[in-house]
């Protein structure tokens, strides 16, 4: 059986996909689209269950939306399980009487029900079956709870069939079933529904009589037929709620007593400030750097062990300087930081987790909308400190294209995983005590510089209004210990398997260009390497900000636009080939090629690498996001002269500091 899972945003529903499938899990992008394809086995089952994306409605507003209506319109799956909060019903009921209306069995899955008593609530299951005449369950997907029972009504084939229930007034009924009559397909109710809707996807099925209908619909209501079809859609989900579900005396939850701190009007911001710097003076500062010299530790004994290796068996000395001062130097400088990148996703996944992630984005709409974006926008940008790729897909929920670009061009200024080890790495040598401090410095730059150009870009490009921005905030909950690990992970296994693949390659390019001058000579001296003369030829344009000529930061820098972590491992790699060493501990040595670095030059070097163009991969979704060259183009330019300004600027500030 081939089951389709279907609910909002923030319903469970990757929480429910995850339990019941376990490890069977296969994880791809939907053709033609970059949003994640999740598809498995049920455990102990032979079903296929598909994890489409968080919806609020069938009609194809968003990217996800298309995606969701495809699958169960084209198809066809056995069964779409529709999960619902149970904690807000009414909100979740809406696409439920959408899924109604297909030619395909429903099973309603009441998610987070254990939730309902701390909300004074009681639903009627047996009732709300009968009035939807489909089968319902009670679940916690967090908990587990009912995911047996569901799994057995499935394999049994308990499950109740859809009769189509007519849910609109009389005449609105007449004209569907009218329309219906004179198709000859798969789902005809919902297809007449949305031939009324004059929905462009059925353009082909329209005709004059069902344009006679809606004429005459819209006179007799004296509006919009889409807002007709939605009003009578609510009316009915109103009822429904007000026959099943039961409200008792009143309690205060626990939910309601948090959000009187986080969201206060005076103390939220000032506390979303001390959680994001905690995450970064945990990830950067005391805890984190001490795991990274623990792994440093680690490469260095491998390296060591290597090159004794190598020898023993009378491997050339290429081949030893390949391994050790290409290979190892290279990828070794990127995973030394995989310790703080896990305690980064640990904190990010929290956020998410428990709710606050909504929240701060209720919270903070109202001061996004002055710089011209809106809550929505803050959604990238918080899954963006994870990944910039994810942060950009996730623009598609933007429904205003003007803020949508906007959101695009700034999401990579929010410093990613990616970039966590160059921050790192500087912070960590010129900061020492101070360093989550300086780290933490830089998340807060990159949020004045996002709504200062967003200021600017209002202002003489984008004249448009910004979106409204309208959410309903999910209870605060404890995150499930497994979904969190899980998906900490598969983030850090990502990262690994970037630094085991495009690093490693990249690599081995640094150290061939650094060990061979224009002749094919091996073993020159860096400075006549092919790598240095190409580095010469473009330091000028970083002299600004460093106040030096340095070819080695500047081909480290410009090899940030394959992998930001790059710039770590290439900068370990010149350091250990120039000084003759191998480890890349010895990056800043003072008799070293990057010697020239001081606090000024390294916090200027930071905050360029924050805010110049990103990764490639980051670009391709740009790419795919803003829909031409020529705009990706744009706003790759526009990130790196922010970012080139910035440094600047930031040098400029500091130097006169430092002579104070």
């Amino acid at each position: 059986m081939r089951i389709a899972l279907v609910g909002n945003q923030n319903s469970g529903k990757s929480t429910l996909f995850n339990t019941m499938t376990g490890d069977n899990q296969k994880i791809g992008n939907w053709p033609g689209v970059t949003i994640d394809r999740k598809e498995g086995t049920v455990k102990g089952t032979n079903h296929t269950i598909v994890d489409l994306p968080g919806i609020y409605s069938l009609s194809p507003y968003t990217s996800e939306e298309e995606i969701s209506r495809n699958f169960v319109f084209e198809e066809r799956p056995d069964l779409i399980i529709n999960i619902v909060d149970a904690t807000s019903i009414e909100r979740s009921l809406y696409l439920t009487t959408q899924l109604l209306e297909l030619d395909c069995k429903v099973i309603l899955a009441l998610n987070m029900s254990d939730l309902l008593e701390k909300k004074s609530l009681v639903i009627d299951e047996e009732k709300l079956s009968s009035l939807l005449h489909t089968s319902v369950v009670k679940i916690s997907a967090l908990k587990g709870s009912g995911i047996d029972e569901l799994i057995k009504l499935i394999d049994e084939g308990r499950i109740l069939d859809n009769p189509h229930k007519k849910i609109y007034q009389e005449d609105l009924e007449e004209a569907i079933e009218d329309i219906a009559k004179g198709l000859e397909m798969v789902h005809s109710r919902f297809v007449s529904v949305k031939l009324l809707e004059n929905d462009v996807k059925f353009a082909s099925l329209q005709s004059k009589d069902i344009e006679a209908k809606r004429h005459q619909l819209e006179q007799k209501y004296n509006s919009d037929i889409e807002e007709i079809i939605a009003n009578q859609r609510y009316e009915y989900v109103v009822e429904v709620k007000k026959q099943c579900v039961v409200k008792k005396e009143y309690k205060e939850t626990i939910t309601d007593k948090l959000d009187k701190v986080f969201l206060n009007k005076w103390a939220a911001l000032p506390i979303f400030v001390v959680i994001m710097f905690a995450i970064y003076f945990l990830a950067v500062g005391v805890v984190g750097s001490a795991t990274v010299d623990f792994v440093d530790g680690l490469v260095g004994k491998f390296s060591d062990f290597m090159s004794e290796w190598l020898a023993s068996v009378n491997a050339s000395p290429w081949a030893v300087s390949l391994v050790v001062d290409g290979i190892i130097a290279g990828v070794g400088a990127v995973l030394n930081f995989v310790p703080q990148l896990i305690i980064l996703f640990i904190c990010i996944c929290l956020l998410e987790t428990t709710g606050y992630m909504s929240r701060i984005a209720f919270f903070l709409d109202r001061l996004f909308k002055k710089f011209g974006l809106s809550g929505k926008s803050l959604i990238p940008f918080i899954v963006g400190s994870g990944c910039a790729v994810p942060g950009i897909m996730s623009t598609r929920t933007i429904e205003d294209e003007d803020e949508k670009r906007m959101t695009i061009m700034l999401a990579p200024f929010i410093p990613c995983s990616a970039k966590l080890p160059i921050i790192a790495l500087f912070a960590g040598f010129f900061f020492d005590r101070y360093n989550g401090l300086v780290s933490a410095s830089l998340y807060f730059l990159a949020v004045v510089t996002i709504l200062i150009s967003a200021l600017i870009m209002k202002k003489f490009f984008f004249k448009g209004d910004s979106s409204a921005f309208i959410s309903e905030l999910p209870e605060y909950k404890l995150p499930n210990l497994k979904y969190l690990l899980r998906d900490v992970w598969d983030k850090t296994f990502s990262f690994i398997k970037r630094a085991g693949t495009i690093i490693l390659l990249c690599s081995v390019i640094i150290w061939f260009t650094l060990s061979f001058s224009w002749k094919f000579q091996y073993g020159v001296d860096v400075e006549d390497s092919i790598l240095a003369s190409i580095g010469k030829c473009l330091s000028w344009i970083f002299y600004p900000m460093l106040g030096e000529l340095s070819w080695g930061a500047t081909v480290s820098a410009i090899q940030g636009l394959v992998a930001k972590e790059q710039v770590v491992s290439s900068m370990a790699v010149i350091a250990g080939l120039a000084d003759d060493v191998t480890e890349g501990a010895l990056i800043f040595s003072q008799t070293g090629i990057f010697g020239f670095f001081n606090p000024a030059s390294a916090y200027a070097f930071m905050v360029f690498n924050l805010f110049s163009a990103p990764c490639f991969g980051a670009i391709g979704a740009m790419r795919r996001e803003l829909g031409t060259t020529k705009k990706t183009l744009i706003a790759v330019a526009f990130q790196t002269g922010v970012a080139w300004i910035l440094g600047c600027i930031v040098f400029g500030i500091g130097s006169l500091i430092m002579l104070l």
